[in-house]
């Protein structure tokens, strides 16, 4: 059974949403248990019931996707502030409050923080982390636009 942590090492976000893609058009084509008629009929070409297998790969590569898309959507926080954009404005693009995204932000930073300690991961230095915190800078700082 494949777990996120394995599949995020194998798909990149375009090939994750390709894979899941593909398995959920043939979860929805596929006919359901409870149809009288899926007896009578072989599923059609390509709508062929998900196996227990690719029905727990699909759980996982949707954990896959969101983890990437989180990850992705903190740097683009990350490049709207160094372009200059405020915690409002931030929280706006995402439909949240500043602080709420300012929150959010300073947890991935947090995050960030721990990578050395795991195998395989590099994460931030002191110098790094000290950046980005400078930054992020804090949602209280700015005028209200």
């Amino acid at each position: 059974m494949p777990t996120p942590n394995e599949l995020e090492h194998q798909f990149t976000l375009v090939t994750a949403v390709a894979r899941y893609d593909a398995l959920r058009a043939r979860e929805a084509l596929a006919p359901s248990a409870d149809e009288d008629d899926s007896a009578l009929e072989p599923p059609a070409p390509g709508a062929e019931p998900l196996t227990r297998g690719e029905a727990l790969e699909l759980l996982a590569l949707g954990e896959v996707i969101a983890r990437k898309a989180s990850y992705g959507r903190q740097l683009s926080v990350r490049s709207a502030r160094t372009a200059g954009a405020s915690w409002s404005q931030i929280g706006a693009a995402l439909g949240t409050s500043k602080q709420a995204a300012w929150e959010a932000h300073n947890r991935w930073i947090d995050e960030q923080a721990k990578q050395p300690q795991h195998p395989g991961h590099w994460g931030w230095d002191e110098s790094d982390l000290a950046a980005a915190r400078a930054l992020a800078g804090e949602p209280e700082d700015e005028d209200t636009e």
